[in-house]
């Protein structure tokens, strides 16, 4: 078997791959220089391993329009669940993650050239927010759609998204950038700087990178119907308004609250980074990477809603009558509900900064092994803020004192409101810290037996410290208590690649993770690769994984959380109802099995196709019960699921709660499918995946959609084709396709239709040293699908675009 041969063919196979990456892979399946591919410590002299990776080049990157690494990763068929992004307006925090398999964002491991990033959202936080890594440094992004817990540790659950970072650059290079849509909003541009030069002996490579984004108000779109919200500007008491005469009568209207929320979310930021690369001697070389990002992000809702129970025995009678019963009683408490559109809508404002620096010695000894030695730091700090937040105590005493004002239903001074101490804003602050240092050795024998040991010890903390306003729960937010806390591992590895027969080859790692928090936990991985003929390939990988408890959830306290839920009983009409959530310290490691078994086929010169069937099943899982689901079984009367969410059989949701556990369980399957064709001047590739199952805490989601979990289409597929008119002028052409998904809310069932965005640009060399880009995106101005209790503006915006037509350019210059 030539391993050459079909290594090129599984290159060919890879989705997206330019054709810069293409010729680069070419040279190295050529030379006999040691490379590491993502899913292996083991420094080899080929490509070809038993797991299924996806390569992303910046060429494609670039002539598709896309200004973060957010957007790339939630457009690609793995990607499944809900992926935070530019749309997401609402608890976002101005985060954007991935979702492999949609088995959630905390079991998706991203790592920066094979290490660890540091957690990097507001605070405490599970997953890296992708906003920290700016694509002028991207050179390419590695997907492995695998588990590799055996060889990266926790969080490898789902897979492993691995950035590879530009090196060994010279000269310079500047690309300026800017968007916006059809219709006249959502303004974006960017600019970054690349120059590369050699010095001291070594390849110096300084980066900087500005992007804006602008904002697009929901109710600037079409499909946006208007909001009804119970909670309305006039206030209501016990359910009734005021009728304009000091009385009450019986609520007839709702509130708009599309015209003051984001459809996406401006956000600002500023990175820059760096990395150096030395030989030191001809067996030893040096490396530090540094890198800083900036995010002022913003999202902003409709003024809060206020709800505060107002003792009767404080009320003048003649706003009391209304509410005596046949009997002449009066109850004890009033609900008083208003929208506070007289303090101004809620703007939510985050502030972070992330710095990561990774120094590394790595070399060779006389037995053509390798070796390496690194440490890495990485740190995030968040401030974060929440204007015209309402003190809800200080409310309740305002209306006291001032009930003819409240109750009149007309406009509040907001004067008045300053200095009652009802308008205030949240401050909140939080981070994260990680320290890693690591050693590890590779080596290859003669007869193709390579090895990898390695040991690393990881620290991770990370804190939150909430608005002590919100803390004591005088808010009308959520109560929410701090986090702060941390952990240490210790873990060791060891890989091996053995071929066994002339054209089969077997790999097998294992690894232990020692906690302090929780103790040990061994996981393993055994792959192998059949070369059946020089043209095919079968590859199949099954492995065991973990994830450890996080921060957060060993040490987040109580914190309130207003889900999208529907109440069975009818008693609440507002689509957003308070569920308290807690963490548990004494939560342990999740444990999954994944298996992989594919093919890789040459079928002829520049046509070649993968395919992979895969499945995942964790047990012990980190989860939170379905509070709705336990809602209707509480309706239904089953006692046992009102006492798991600490609710009453007649509809109390006053005290509902959802704490976390080691009961969860995930269970998901489907095939990935990949067809390429390469010819001269063109490039066609298809990529599909089609999910076979998924199931979560034994509730099927297959096929379904929904405003809290997100979606779970049966079909997703990626067709791009590339077409060199000439030397310097290419066309690309993208399609995304997304099945229709059905869905369930408050006892309606609906189905979305099956859905394509179109995409089309264009890039233009005008000489050796300057490329004009430009294009559009969601051409035909594809609008969202409905989502009844869709979590924004009736749809899932992580999954439908709700921006529209985009048009896009760039100019890239080099000198």
């Amino acid at each position: 078997m030539k391993k050459s041969t079909l290594g090129l063919a599984v290159i060919a196979a890879i989705p997206m791959f330019s054709s810069v990456q293409v010729l680069a892979a070419d040279e190295a399946a050529k030379s006999i220089e040691k490379i590491q591919v993502t899913g292996s410590r083991i420094n080899r002299t080929d490509m070809e391993t038993a797991s299924p990776i996806t390569v992303i080049g910046d060429d494609f990157i670039a002539k598709s329009g896309y200004t973060s690494v957010a957007d790339v990763l939630s457009n690609q068929p793995s990607a499944a669940g809900m992926s935070l992004g530019g749309s997401s307006n609402n608890g976002s925090g101005g985060t954007a993650t991935v979702n492999l398999r949609g088995m959630s964002s905390k079991r998706t491991l991203v790592l920066l050239n094979g290490r660890r990033m540091v957690s990097s959202g507001t605070g405490a936080d599970s997953s890296v927010d992708l906003n920290t890594i700016p694509v002028a440094m991207i050179k390419s992004i590695e997907i492995l759609k695998d588990g590799a817990s055996a060889v990266y540790g926790s969080d490898a659950i789902a897979g492993v998204v691995n950035i590879i970072t530009k090196k060994d650059f010279e000269g310079s290079e500047v690309n300026v950038e800017g968007s916006r849509t059809t219709k006249g909003d959502g303004n974006n541009y960017g600019v970054s700087l690349l120059h590369g030069m050699q010095i001291a002996e070594g390849n110096l490579v300084v980066g900087a990178q500005y992007s804006s984004r602008g904002e697009i108000i929901q109710s600037d779109r079409s499909f946006v119907e208007p909001g009804q919200s119970s909670y309305i500007p006039e206030g209501t008491l016990g359910s009734k308004m005021p009728d304009g005469n000091g009385g009450f009568i019986d609520r007839n209207k709702g509130y708009d609250y599309s015209t003051s929320s984001y459809a996406q979310t401006p956000n600002d930021l500023y990175s820059i980074f760096t990395s150096f690369d030395k030989e030191l001697d001809s067996d030893t070389t040096f490396n530090v990477d540094l890198m800083y990002t900036r995010r002022d992000s913003t999202q902003q809702l409709a003024p809060q809603p206020a709800s505060i129970d107002l003792k009767t025995t404080n009320l003048d009678a003649a706003y009391t009558s209304a509410f005596v019963d046949g009997n002449g009683v009066l109850a004890d408490t009033l609900e008083y509900r208003r929208r506070m559109v007289d303090a101004g809508p809620r703007i939510y404002e985050q502030k972070t900064d992330t710095y990561r620096a990774s120094v590394a010695l790595m070399g060779t000894l006389d037995n053509d092994a390798s070796w390496d030695v690194s440490a890495t730091y990485g740190r995030n700090d968040s401030k974060d803020k929440v204007q015209n937040s309402i003190h809800a105590s200080n409310v309740e005493q305002s209306i006291y004192a001032n009930q003819a004002l409240w109750f009149a239903g007309d406009a509040l001074n907001r004067d008045m409101l300053v200095s009652d101490g009802a308008i205030y804003t949240e401050s909140n602050e939080g981070g994260n810290e990680q320290f890693i240092l690591a050693a590890g050795y590779s080596a290859l024998t003669d007869n193709d037996i390579g090895y990898a040991i390695g040991v690393e010890n990881r620290f991770e903390s990370g804190y939150y410290t909430p608005d002590m306003i919100t803390q004591r729960g005088e808010s009308t937010a959520a109560q929410q208590d701090p986090t702060e806390g941390d952990y240490s591992v210790q873990s060791v590895y060891f890989e091996a690649s053995m071929p066994v027969l002339e054209s089969v080859t077997i790999e097998g790692a294992a690894r232990y993770d020692n906690y302090s928090t929780f103790g040990g936990a061994t996981t393993w991985k055994l792959g192998a690769t059949w070369n059946v003929t020089d043209e095919f390939m079968v590859r199949s990988v099954l492995a065991t994984g973990f994830r450890a408890p996080n921060v957060a959830e060993l040490f987040g306290g109580n914190s309130g959380s207003f889900d999208y839920l529907a109440d069975p009983w009818g008693n609440e009409q507002d689509p957003q109802i308070e569920v308290n959530y807690t963490s548990d310290k004494n939560l342990k490691a999740e444990e999954s099995k994944s298996f992989t078994f594919g093919m890789v086929w040459e079928i002829t010169d520049g046509l070649s196709s993968t395919m992979d069937y895969w499945k995942f099943d964790i047990t012990d899982a980190i989860t939170r019960l379905d509070v709705q689901n336990e809602m209707r079984s509480c309706f239904a009367g089953t006692l046992e699921s009102c006492s798991a969410i600490n609710i009453t059989s007649t509809g109390d949701l006053s005290n509902m709660s959802s704490a976390l556990t080691n009961v969860g369980s995930q269970k998901t399957s489907g095939v990935d499918w990949n067809i390429s064709y390469k010819a001269d001047n063109y490039g066609i590739n298809l990529d599909t995946t089609y999910l076979i199952e998924f199931e979560q805490d034994d509730i099927d989601y297959t096929g379904t959609i929904d405003g809290n979990i997100g979606g779970y289409a049966k079909i997703k597929s990626n067709l791009s084709v590339n077409y060199d008119v000439s030397e310097a002028l290419s066309l690309l052409y993208n399609a995304r396709f997304v099945k229709g998904m059905d869905g369930e809310y408050d006892g309606d069932f609906f189905s979305t239709d099956n859905t394509v965005y179109h995409d089309i640009s264009m890039s233009y060399s005008v000489s050796d040293d300057l490329r004009i880009t430009g294009g559009m995106n969601n051409i035909f101005d594809k609008e969202p699908e409905s989502v009844l209790g869709g979590n924004d503006m009736g749809t899932v915006p992580e999954i439908y675009d709700v921006i529209g037509s985009r048009i896009f350019a760039s100019v890239n210059f080099k000198f």
